[in-house]
Formats: C-alpha cells, sequence, structure tokens
C-alpha cells in the first residue's frame, strides 16, 4: 500500500471511529486504538515498511506534546495547594507497583532479577497519552478544582512515567552489561533525573527571554513551532547522554508558565491543535502494535500478574494521598486514573527483544496484554467517575470534559 494511502487510512479511520465510539458513549481514543487493531488485523502485510522506521519518532513527537501540555497546565501556585500528594504520586505508585511486579516475575516467569526488574517497571509506568487529555478536560470543565486534583494527577502522572523509563534503562544497563556495578547504575538514577531537570530549567528560561523579547514580532504559531523544535532536540540530546530528558520537557512547559502566562496560554493553544492529529497517529500506532495473538500468549499469568499490580499501583495512591486534603471519592478517582496504560508499553516493550534478551518475546507478550486490559479499563473509569467523583467548581462544568 503506498504510504500516502495508508496515511489517509490511519488518519480518517483513527477520527472516524472516535467520532462512532463517543456517539455510542466510550471515550474516543479507545476508538482509535480499536481502529488501529483492526488494520493490524486485516492489512499488516500491507502496511509500508517505512511506518516501522517513522513509528518511534512519531510517538516520542506525541509524547513530547503531550509532556509539554501537562507541562503548560500546571502553576506552581496549583501545584503548591496540591501539596505533598501531588510530589509523592510521582514516584510511590510506581516504585511500590514495580518492585511487586519485579518479584512477581522473577517467581512466576522465572526471570533473573534484572530482566524482571526491567519488565516490572515498563509496566509500572502510567500512559500520559491517555490521561493528560482527560485531565485537561476536567481542569477546563472546573472538576477537581477545589483541591486540585487534575493537577495533582497531571504532575504525578507525568512524572511517574519518567521515573519509571529511568528505573526501566537502569535495569535495561544490568541486563545487557551484566559486568556494571549495581552500585553505580543506581548513582545514574538521580543523576538522570538531574541531567534532565537542569537543561530543562536553562532551556524554558532562555525560551522565556526570547519569547519575550520578540513577543510581537513572532506569530504563537511559530512560538509554538520553535518551542516543539527545542524539545526534540533536548529530547534527542537526553538519548545520547541518557538523560531524563522528558523531564526537563515538562519542566520547560512550567517555567513558561510560571514566568509569562500569556505566552503560555497562547502555546498551549497551538499544542492543542496539534495533539488533534498526533493523538490519531499515536492512538492507532498503538492499536496497530497490539497483536492478539502475541498478547494471547502471555496467558493467565500476565492476567493475573498485571491485576496483582494495578491493585498495588492503587495501594500506592491511597498511601501517596494519605496526608492531603482530597475526600474519599477524590482518592478513589485517582486510583482509578491511574490504571491506563498505553503508551510507554508500546514503545519499550519490544526494546528486550531486540537487545537479544532470551525472554524478550514474552515481555513483548505481556506489554501488549497490559495495554489491551488496563487502557479501556482506565479510559472507560476516568470518563464514567470523573463528574461522580469529582465536585464541579464554576458552571462551565455542566458541559462535556471527562
Amino acid at each position: 500500500m503506498p504510504f500516502n494511502l495508508f496515511v489517509v487510512l490511519v488518519l480518517l479511520g483513527g477520527w472516524l471511529f472516535s467520532r462512532l465510539f463517543l456517539k455510542i458513549g466510550l471515550p474516543s481514543v479507545l476508538g482509535m486504538v480499536v481502529w488501529g487493531i483492526c488494520i493490524g488485523f486485516l492489512w499488516r502485510e500491507h502496511i509500508p515498511p517505512i511506518l516501522f522506521q517513522l513509528e518511534p519518532y512519531l510517538k516520542s513527537f506525541a509524547l513530547i506534546v503531550i509532556l509539554l501540555r501537562a507541562g503548560l497546565g500546571i502553576n506552581l501556585k496549583n501545584l503548591q495547594k496540591a501539596g505533598l500528594a501531588a510530589g509523592l504520586m510521582t514516584f510511590v505508585p510506581c516504585i511500590i507497583e514495580g518492585t511487586v511486579l519485579l518479584i512477581l516475575f522473577h517467581f512466576l516467569f522465572d526471570f533473573s532479577w534484572a530482566v524482571a526488574g526491567l519488565t516490572g517497571f515498563m509496566l509500572a509506568a502510567v500512559s500520559p497519552a491517555v490521561i493528560v487529555p482527560s485531565m485537561l478536560n476536567l481542569k477546563e470543565s472546573g472538576y477537581g478544582k477545589k483541591n486540585e486534583v487534575p493537577t495533582i494527577i497531571l504532575a504525578g502522572a507525568s512524572a511517574d512515567d519518567v521515573f519509571a523509563i529511568t528505573i526501566f534503562t537502569v535495569f535495561m544497563q544490568l541486563s545487557t552489561t551484566g559486568d556494571v556495578a549495581l552500585g553505580n547504575v543506581l548513582l545514574g538514577i538521580p543523576v538522570s533525573l538531574i541531567t534532565g531537570i537542569v537543561p530543562g530549567i536553562i532551556i524554558g528560561f532562555t525560551l522565556l527571554w526570547f519569547f519575550r523579547k520578540k513577543y510581537t514580532s513572532i506569530r504563537a504559531t511559530e512560538k509554538a513551532l520553535i518551542l516543539l523544535m527545542v524539545a526534540i532536540v533536548l529530547v534527542q540530546i537526553g538519548d545520547w547522554v541518557h538523560s531524563a530528558a522528558l523531564l526537563g520537557v515538562m519542566t520547560i512547559g512550567f517555567i513558561l508558565l510560571e514566568k509569562e502566562a500569556v505566552v503560555a496560554h497562547e502555546l498551549a493553544g497551538k499544542l492543542s491543535k496539534v495533539w488533534v492529529v498526533a493523538e490519531i497517529i499515536l492512538f492507532v500506532l498503538i492499536g496497530i502494535s497490539v497483536n492478539p495473538k502475541v498478547a494471547w500468549s502471555a496467558g493467565f499469568r500476565g492476567i493475573i500478574v498485571i491485576s496483582i499490580g494495578l491493585f498495588f499501583r492503587s495501594l500506592g495512591v491511597w498511601v501517596a494521598t494519605m496526608w492531603s486534603n482530597l475526600s474519599i471519592k477524590e482518592r478513589v478517582f485517582c486510583m482509578v486514573a491511574y490504571i491506563p496504560k498505553a503508551t510507554v508499553q508500546a514503545a519499550l516493550g519490544s526494546v528486550a527483544l531486540a537487545n537479544g534478551i532470551a525472554e524478550g518475546s514474552t515481555i513483548l507478550a505481556v506489554a501488549v496484554l497490559s495495554i489491551v486490559f488496563t487502557a479501556p479499563l482506565g479510559l472507560i473509569g476516568i470518563k464514567y467517575t470523573g463528574k461522580r467523583l469529582l465536585s464541579a467548581s464554576f458552571s462551565g462544568a455542566e458541559e462535556e470534559g471527562a
């Protein structure tokens, strides 16, 4: 199939399925994933080979857009209002779920500790591609405003993702180069986080100075283009030096919103338009990557392990929000919002196999199974509990936002 026609197939089909699923009361992105599964099932042999070369970049680009939008949606005042819970949500659920999964994969699947670790923390990552747009919609509609519930989840889920990827990388190094000292690798975690945030701070203030100086001479679209290009370069450099560059990307947006809200709102508006296309591409690609036969091969053990992991993630959310002002209903919503997994699992599920790790095919199967199982569950859960568990703060909340 010519690549041009395939792009039309992805975009038009993804859009139509998203509208269809909205009509029947289901999340639009679920329709995009289903359309991707249909493409993979019906036309897998006709998919242009160039797609598999572009796929990592397209997923990375979509993740950059998501994290920029997340950063541009979190201001310091709301973050301070959210309190300790926002900080704890960035790592407590991830560490608890990842550690439990590590143990389960070691004993139930007979993985080595290193391979069990990379598998556990790959699965422990939540999907910002699902969570961030949902929370931004809730923020715009005024739900959970009193205790800044969407802000807590926005900050927590975005950083949780970066945190999980960082630990995954550590265990991948241990799995592929067994002579690396564990102490040195563990030391690399805070180093990776710091070397990701610091460039984000520097770039954020540099862009702030530039946008202030050129505010009237360049359009908002051009500002958004500059922001995207800088973020892409930052992530690429981060890949080379093994830093948590995605955290830096979110930091850029955070600084722009805190120091120049007018510019930040302009950029957020432009990125929301970019996301219309990026969202369809990302979720259709996730659907295409879902091979039902591979997912089935993970079997009953895979479902059990994923379910136990979700239970302990929910326990981690409950612990992280224990010292907050959140009501019981709001804490339950946080647990629901932390269910969906998709982006990281689709991007990293095949990494172990590509690096020659013997258990790679099983890891891929479990990753695919986690997408099929948790993404629809989380999407539907957020949609149907958002307005029921969160209180509305103004009249705009009556509009559709979940």
